[in-house]
């Protein structure tokens, strides 16, 4: 039946159906119906007309009107669509460019093909539509953990019905081996809600790490509150996990309040990651203490933190040392992701040896420079000495207070350092001159011939070259490649030259070479003398 020649009141009737069924806006419908019946129209009277489709909101009476937009004489290019001024006068007494003259046209009754097409036109607006408001729905609940019911495997992903439209499970999200069969109830973490051309995806999760420290906030009231807050999650799906939690009260154990009576609320949470062995870990603002709380079941003796690095060493006795790496190295995992750290771990015996062979190598260097006996160089290092500079430019009091030292003996000391290191700087900066260093970069300030020499052999031998540098170039960095923390190696690494002091280098000649404003250096030095107060 010719859509034209039904009840008016019919069109409504869809419409309110077509809406409730699909649960969007009833004027979304009548919209789309009133283009598909324009579309029908210019079918019928020609595809260059303007022709436009109202349909009552109470009456469902459709109106159809042709469109002609009033433009300049010399701006006529569809005198189907267009009307010059002098021929809108006959229609309006002062027609304005811009104007739209409106003519109502007859009715047309939709043949079959031109039925058909109208209702491709409505269906796709109602697909649309329907997308619009699943997205809605859903974007603000990303994050969250939804209950659905399993409506079929597509090659490995499960598609999860979630109410009001549908999720994905994607295989690599699933726990293990889980297997679903069409209509089991699943519960899973809202991972990500995206528009695509398929409409929106909900993308969802039993793997995240945050699904776990969603279903303890369900389970422990504390945490819902704010009385309890998770300040770290890592996972090894299926296997093991790690939860780090805070109490902002006293008066409440936050592990205690986890395991629950009886180890009921942890319960709940292992039966729904599939036995899933869960360590409750006490979060700590110092972060060799967090650390330790980490690594349990296994004990530390000893940790060595390199924040500039972001690496940290951990000594455990040697018994405990496959207890703290843990099975195929998942201890110690899980305690890197928790704390967001490198972690070296070593026994005590690995530990011993290492300081043996820095006590013998600082031994056989100052032997060697200072020619001196083994006694006297092992002195030395016991003492804290680890280089020949820290003797050279030491207050000689320091060199005195060691046993058997006298001042003849110190003096000695730190004028065989210096002549050492006066040599050496020479060789350096012979060396750096012969890769063609220029005098430019040579005499800058800041810099030692050493420095000098492994910049030259980089291929940075002029002021300009240097300036070019960035801070991470010189100073050395971390950048994550792929979730693996990656070292970048800095042409000054060796040399102790930290991020801020190859900024300021840096800055400084671009200052000399008129690249930067002095200004600019000046405000940079204030706002890191603002942080370090801070």
């Amino acid at each position: 039946m010719a859509i034209t020649s039904a009840n008016q009141l019919e069109l409504l009737q869809t419409a309110e159906a077509v809406a409730r069924e699909k649960m969007i806006d009833p004027d979304l419908v009548i919209q789309a119906m009133e283009e598909s019946l324009a579309r029908a129209a210019k079918s019928r009277y020609g595809s260059d007309l303007d022709i436009r489709v109202k349909i009552d909101r109470k009456t469902g009476r459709a109106t159809f009107a042709r469109i002609r937009t009033v433009v300049e004489d010399e701006a006529v290019e569809n005198h189907h669509a267009q009307i010059t001024v002098k021929q809108a006068k006959s229609y309006k007494s002062d027609p304005q460019i811009g104007d739209e003259i409106i003519d109502e046209v007859p009715p047309v009754d939709l043949g079959r093909i031109a039925a058909q097409s109208a209702k491709q036109v409505i269906l796709q607006k109602v697909r649309e539509a329907e997308r619009d408001r699943q997205y809605d729905e859903f974007k603000d609940r990303k994050g969250s953990i939804i209950n659905g019911v399993v409506k079929r495997e597509e090659y490995g992903n499960i598609i999860v019905d979630i109410g009001r439209g549908e999720g994905i499970l994607r295989r690599n999200e699933k726990i293990g081996r889980e297997s679903y069969r069409p209509n089991d109830r699943i519960r899973a973490y809202i991972k990500d809600v995206r528009r695509e051309a398929r409409g929106p995806q909900v993308f969802l999760s039993r793997t995240d790490p945050q699904f776990m420290a969603e279903l303890f906030k369900m389970e422990v009231p504390e945490i819902y509150d704010g009385i309890i807050e998770i300040k770290a999650v890592a996972r090894d799906p299926g296997s093991r996990a790690k939860i780090a939690v805070i109490s902002y009260d006293n008066s409440i154990d936050p592990v205690g309040a986890c395991v629950g009576m009886r180890g009921s609320r942890v319960q709940a949470v292992v039966n729904e990651l599939q036995g899933e062995k869960i360590d409750i870990i006490p979060w700590n603002q110092d972060q060799a203490t967090f650390l330790v709380n980490a690594l349990q079941p296994a004990e530390v003796s000893k940790v060595v933190i390199d924040e500039e690095a972001g690496k940290i060493e951990v000594v455990v006795p040697d018994e405990q040392l496959s207890l703290a790496i843990g099975r195929r190295g998942q201890n110690v995992r899980l305690a890197s992701q928790l704390t967001a750290l490198d972690i070296d771990i070593m026994t005590e015996a690995d530990e011993s040896a290492r300081r043996q062979a820095e006590f013998a190598e600082r031994t056989n260097l100052f032997m060697e420079t200072l020619d001196i006996d083994e006694m006297m160089a092992q002195l030395l290092v016991s003492e804290g000495f680890t280089n020949l500079e820290e003797v050279a430019y030491v207050d000689p009091e320091e060199l005195l207070s060691i046993d058997g030292f006298d001042e003849d003996t110190a003096a000695e000391l730190q004028a065989r350092a210096r002549d050492h290191l006066e040599e050496a700087n020479r060789k350096a900066l012979e060396s750096a001159r012969a890769l063609g260093l220029e005098d430019s970069l040579a005499n800058f300030e800041g810099l030692t011939p050493q420095m000098l020499e492994a910049l030259a052999k980089d291929g940075i031998k002029t002021l300009e070259d240097f300036a070019t540098c960035a801070d991470w170039e010189l100073a050395g960095g971390w950048t994550t490649v792929n979730g693996q923390r990656v070292k970048d190696e800095g042409v000054l690494e060796k040399f102790d030259v930290s991020l801020e002091e190859a900024q300021h280098l840096v800055m400084t000649a671009r200052v000399m070479l008129g690249w930067v404003d002095p200004t600019e250096l000046e405000t940079a030095e204030e706002k890191e003398e603002t942080e370090g107060e801070a």
